[in-house]
């Protein structure tokens, strides 16, 4: 069952991108032939608002076919008025835009959704400490609670690790809580090996303590919603910026990368923790999609918008033969990384 959840929840990712690109196009007067969700031969179909509406076979990707566009064959062009063709190259800018727009929206509304649900973050209570550590050393102690550094007020786990990473070296004033009395410890953070979120070694000042892994309820007035949704969105884009930098670099080995299997999975697991959990990691996904989307590989959105940007700067299109040439090796690009994806969640598969 869960399985289905995280398919429903990809397909409908898939549509509030695919529906940015068709509303827009619509708007300028584009005629849509097909709105699909997945590839392939489709299975149910329905026509209404002039388009064909189906559900194909594969549902780990979906388009909308716009006359005179077909990325299969990129010398397919239509002069007709209704015609993405005879669109200026800022509406098809505009039209290839509004798909990523689409899931960056979406995200924001689920992340307001998560906020209004008053999610569980983790608090500042002290686990483990690391022997001979900077806690170890200062007296800090398990079940210990920091409400404040340097006077500044603590809630969060994040927002502690947050003030430590910070540090350059100076000596921090820590305000804990221990059997209901309140202490004051000093202590300097070290410069500790550690795992990045990419899991790529990098050093950072640290003081060696672990969460106990106790949370609390987050409760946001109104205005704080729509600043964890912005923050949280804003998070989530530079964290796959930075995720495919990192591999393109090769900071991070290319067997990190996931495929569809893995957000599948991913998705399915959350799942069974409940309802929050599968918004959080849909808002993850569709930032995802919005991002990627948006990279200059000419199979992608962001490809085409280059090919506009182009007929925008020097006032021609770029001749047949380059279209066809960099769409193909677009579609080499986006089916290598896609098998190299595909081929990291097997490998995970097997190895349990």
């Amino acid at each position: 069952m869960s399985w289905l959840v995280a398919l429903l929840v990809l397909s409908v990712l898939i549509f509030f991108h695919e529906l940015g690109h068709y509303s827009v196009a619509k708007f300028f007067g584009v005629y849509i032939e097909v709105f699909s969700i997945g590839f392939g031969k489709k299975i149910a179909s329905f026509r209404m608002f002039n388009t064909q509406w189906q559900i194909a076979m594969f549902p780990l990707g979906g388009y909308v076919k716009m006359k005179g566009q077909d990325d299969s064959d990129p010398s397919k062009v239509s002069n007709d008025a209704d015609s993405y063709n005879s669109k200026t190259p800022i509406q098809r800018i505009l039209i290839l835009l509004a798909g990523p727009a689409a899931n960056f929206v979406l995200a924001f509304v689920l992340y307001i959704f998560i906020a209004l649900g008053s999610p569980g973050i983790l608090s500042p209570v002290l686990g483990g400490i690391a022997p001979s550590s900077a806690a170890s050393l200062a007296g800090l102690e398990s079940n210990d609670t920091i409400t404040a550094i340097n006077g500044v007020s603590i809630t969060t786990w994040k927002e502690m690790s947050d003030i430590i990473a910070a540090n350059k070296g100076e000596t921090l004033d820590l305000t804990l809580l221990r059997a209901n009395q309140s202490l004051h410890v000093s202590l300097t953070p070290k410069l500790t090996k550690t795992k990045s979120m990419f899991n790529e070694d990098i050093y950072k000042p640290m003081i060696g303590v672990g969460s106990a892994g106790v949370t609390h309820k987050l409760s946001l007035s109104p205005v704080e919603v729509f600043g964890y949704a912005t923050e949280q969105t804003i998070f989530a884009s530079t964290m796959i910026f930075q995720g495919v930098e990192k591999l393109i670099t090769g900071d991070v080995p290319a067997k990190e990368m996931g495929g569809v299997i893995s957000i599948v999975k991913i998705t399915s697991d959350a799942t069974a923790q409940g309802w929050m959990a599968v918004l959080f990691f849909a808002a993850l996904i569709s930032v995802n999609l919005g991002v990627l989307n948006l990279f200059p590989i000419p199979a992608l959105d962001g490809g085409h918008i280059m090919f506009n940007l182009y007929e925008l700067i020097v006032r021609r299109a770029p001749s047949e033969a380059m279209l066809v040439r960099l769409t193909v090796a677009g579609w080499v690009v986006l089916f290598g990384l896609m098998g190299l994806g595909l081929y990291n969640d097997i490998n995970r598969l097997i190895e349990g």
